[in-house]
């Protein structure tokens, strides 16, 4: 069964309507900023020409064109909230697909594995490690018989620190978003299971992401350059992945809701990226029907109009109206019903897919089938509990290991000896005492963070809490269960005395409030929960030697503390999920040295980032704005081009042991002979099916069919399906549709050639090819500590290039396998043509500044190598070809 927690949002939807639905229209939306426009593009191209798709495109095309018109649109849709799954073609074999979320497991659901979030991966830097976990999560889609995971998001990118979402991506870089996110498309396909790349795109912030009656969902203004070389990035690269599906996000782009947004859609995504999959809402993101099938989007999900549970949709039965009535082209509709076959045999579901075995809505064995038909639905079993966790506690325990950020260690005051006299304090060290799902899609913060809240949560089997594993292996231990410091310790504390301080911060989606967030951390915001900066002071003037132990969304501002002379160690463990107390356990103690790296900037004051990415949208009147005036410039970008030093930067991670890296080399593996990437071939042309109104009866309603109550169906009765038909067919509105819709500026209904940055999936080939490609020698240095080292690789622009660039930007990073003491291990890195080129607004596409000129030479890249963004020990040029050790860095 499908599911998005969407409940507060329905009671608050609910309660602005009378049942009749009499209620005002959305107001006029503001008008965006000058400079930011949705342009028109339209028709929506069809897919089927890339060839690693064709052969699912001609099943598909074989399949559909067996369908009715009714069976068409049906499969573009879900059968409404609450009701299940999307609809099916049963005719002619084309079952109903569950989409399913969450990102870090199979949600709503039991015997699954609860992994760590997608930031924590992130911090791995760690592909195999990210690959492995996908793998897992596509193993567990697939038992529990879910065919699209919705997952993996790399939207939010995490330009503003505080969103509510962040969590649930690998990082605020687009380069460690699109590896990571193409990393777990490659892992969950290879199960037979459908990826989702999501949100598409700039859903940036919760707060007011969502359109309603009386006010327009924020629009996120983004110029065109800023929009490719960081929003759109990872989603290239998750195409060039091969992903299936993809999901748009709340928001408006420059002013145009994105579930209708024809430049997104039809232009970005479908054109220069190449999607061949099919394109869904978000749930209750769809705001129209004609509008919405013309700009690009294939599937309406769950099937309602914002309003739920009126039996009421933008698409299904209305879809199959505006098709009658010529308001939609035939084309359009085969192309959006295709689109989702071929998904379904790409990833060859037609072959022995197993059946859904749970029910989102309900835990019992047996229950309503229909939930949103209560109390008429029928019931039955809906639950078989299948376990197909196997051995994924492991990846999962692996990772969130993998990703402990050590930010501190004075005098190598880590790892611990397991005779150590504890003191534990703060509510984030053990488990919720009602269980670690006593919160619905976990929307508290009770006991130890293991993920964030909203639709992007699993249920936890299991949870493995810090302080249960600390116990195991330390005799002394005193736990004080509270957020507030004691007034009186007992025992009382010695010089030998360790206190290990818990502390944490969530978010998650808007769907939820939870201690005065409304999914972004706009309460609290950079400080910590539950008065977690004060546990922490207290702690230290009361002991000679503190640890913090962190569990978080994103980055705190540890200024209040982090210079205390008794904070002698402080250890980012994100959101492990329900492995959280072994992998730190071994981590504290030494088992292991920590190898993760901070996915994003930890700032001294909020005020080191511009306002425009640490301030919150709260316009309450007309359409929020939210204009990406900083552009290019977040997070480590912007801290460098402004001189400011933050306190941990973008990359940072320290180990129990040292490494040394040395024998570097670049070489050119292509030689960038031009500054524009070669012309993309021509788009080969493709079979389409009729382009004929089908005939009225294709529409008809069964007769003596029994209905469930609010089930969204795509029959129309006999008469409305006669009357469409009429009109669709009158002489007056055969060719234009100027009596049946108004369609937008810039309508047209022949196809394009395509976009000259296109050509493939992902964008033009080209953009994929290896350029330099660099090896460096890592050998552990140390002389007590096995560890595992990070190499990531930073480009800097050429200085003389006409394009206002970052100083460094990452491109690529490696992670060794863990070293023992005198131990070493050569790793590549590569660099693109991508990685190497900027968006150019002129040209419309990808130029390389460093390119051979004419007077035959190339202007020179710097490729840093480090352990961070502010820790780079080698450079290597790509025109001289030599590296050079030692050198002072660019930041």
């Amino acid at each position: 069964m499908t599911v998005r927690s969407n409940f507060v949002w329905l009671t608050l939807a609910l309660s602005l309507f009378d049942l009749s639905c009499n209620a005002s229209p959305v107001r006029q939306r503001t008008a965006v900023p000058d400079g930011f426009y949705a342009a028109p593009y339209y028709p929506t191209p069809y897919g089927g020409w890339e060839d690693s798709w064709k052969d699912s495109y001609a099943k598909a095309q074989a399949l559909v064109g067996k369908m009715t018109l009714a069976e068409k649109t049906n499969i573009t849709g879900g059968s409404g909230m609450f009701m299940g799954n999307s609809g099916s073609a049963y005719r002619v074999g084309f079952p109903q697909l569950c989409l399913q979320d969450g990102a870090l497991g199979v949600g709503n659901t039991d015997h699954n594995t609860a992994f760590p979030a997608g930031i924590t991966t992130g911090a791995t830097f760690d592909k195999d490690l990210i690959y492995a976990r996908a793998v897992a999560i596509g193993k567990e889609f697939r038992g529990k018989g879910a065919h699209v995971f919705l997952g993996p998001s790399v939207g939010p990118l995490g330009r503003k620190p505080l969103g509510g979402r962040n969590w649930e991506g690998f990082g605020a870089d687009p380069v460690l978003q699109g590896i990571a996110g193409a990393l777990t498309i490659k892992g969950v396909q290879e199960q037979g299971v459908i990826a989702t790349i999501k949100h598409f795109i700039g859903n940036e912030q919760e707060m007011y992401r969502m359109y309603n009656p009386f006010q327009a969902g924020y629009s996120s203004n983004i110029d065109d350059r800023t929009l490719h070389e960081l929003y759109l990035w990872p989603f290239a690269d998750g195409v060039h992945a091969g992903v299936g599906a993809a999901m748009t996000s709340y928001n408006a782009v420059n002013g145009s809701a994105n579930s209708q947004n024809a430049y997104l859609i039809n232009n970005l995504l479908k054109d220069e990226l190449g999607f061949q999959g099919f394109v869904m809402s978000d749930w209750l993101s769809h705001i129209s029907g004609v509008a919405s099938a013309l700009a690009g989007l294939d599937m309406s999900m769950p099937g309602d109009t914002q309003i739920p549970l009126f039996g009421n949709s933008p698409f299904k039965f209305h879809l199959t109206e505006a098709v009658l009535n010529g308001s939609v082209p035939v084309d359009r509709l085969n192309d959006m019903a295709t689109r989702i076959v071929a998904a379904w045999y790409q990833f060859g579901q037609d072959k022995s897919f197993p059946a859904v075995n749970f029910h989102s809505y309900v835990s019992s064995e047996k229950g309503l089938l229909y939930p949103g038909a209560v109390p008429v639905s029928p019931i039955g079993k809906v639950n078989w509990f299948v376990d197909v966790q196997a051995d994924h506690g492991s990846v999962a325990r692996q990772v969130a290991q993998d990703a402990i950020t050590l930010l501190k260690n004075d005098d190598n005051f880590l790892p611990l000896s397991t005779k150590s006299s504890l003191r534990i304090f703060g509510s984030d060290a053990r488990v919720d005492p009602a269980g670690p799902n006593a919160c619905g899609s976990r929307a508290c913060n009770k006991g130890t963070l293991g993920m964030g809240w909203g639709s992007g949560v699993a249920n936890y089997p299991y949870f493995d809490d810090p302080v249960t594993a600390i116990k195991k292996r330390v005799e002394n231990v005193k736990l004080y269960d509270s957020d507030d410091f004691p007034h009186t310790l007992t025992p009382s504390p010695t010089d030998d005395d360790i206190a290990i301080v818990f502390i944490n911060s969530a978010a998650g989606e808007n769907s939820f409030t939870v201690e005065g967030n409304h999914g972004d951390r706009d309460n609290d915001k950079f400080s910590a929960w539950h008065n977690g900066d004060k546990l922490v002071q207290k702690a230290a003037e009361n002991y000679k030697n503190v640890i913090v132990v962190v569990h978080t969304v994103g980055p705190l501002i540890l200024e209040p503390w982090i210079d205390l002379p008794s904070v002698k160690a402080i250890l980012f463990a994100h959101l492990p999920g329900q492995e959280a107390g072994e992998s730190l356990a071994n981590v504290l103690f030494g088992d292991v040295s920590p190898s993760g790296h901070l996915p994003y900037s930890i700032t001294k004051n909020e005020n080191d980032l511009p306002d425009s990415v640490t301030k919150l949208v709260k316009e309450i009147i007309g359409q929020p704005q939210d204009t990406y005036s900083e552009g290019l410039y977040i997070d480590y970008r912007w801290l460098n081009k402004q001189g400011i030093k933050p306190r941990y930067a973008f990359g940072h991670g320290l180990s129990y042991t040292t490494f040394n890296y040395t024998d570097a080399h670049i070489k050119i593996v292509n030689a960038l002979s031009s500054a524009l990437p070669p012309a993309r071939q021509s788009k080969p042309s493709v079979a389409i099916l009729s382009t004929e109104i089908p005939p009225a009866s294709e529409a008809y309603e069964p007769a003596d069919f029994s209905k469930v109550w609010r089930y969204i169906y795509s029959w129309l009765s006999k008469s409305d399906a006669d009357k469409a038909y009429a009109v669709g067919t009158s002489s007056s509105s055969s060719k234009s549709g100027s009596q049946i819709y108004p369609y937008p500026e810039g309508y047209s209904t022949v196809q394009k050639p395509g976009v000259p940055a296109g050509g493939g999936q992902g964008g033009n080939p080209a953009l994929f090819d290896t350029i330099l490609e660099l090896d460096v020698t890592v050998q552990n240095t140390g002389s007590r500590h096995k560890g595992k080292a990070s190499v990531q690789a930073y480009v800097q622009f050429p200085t003389d290039s006409e394009y206002d660039t970052p100083i460094i930007q990452l491109r690529d990073f490696a992670k060794t396998r863990e070293l023992g003491t005198g131990e070493s291990e050569t790793v590549t890195l590569r660099l693109r043509r991508k990685d190497l080129s900027v968006w150019d607004t002129q040209k419309q596409d990808w130029v390389a500044p460093g390119a051979l000129g004419a007077n035959g030479k190339s202007k020179r890249y710097i490729v840093w190598l480090g352990e961070g963004s502010d820790k780079l020990f080698t450079r290597c040029f790509s025109d001289t070809l030599v590296c050079e050790r030692g050198v002072e860095p660019p930041v």
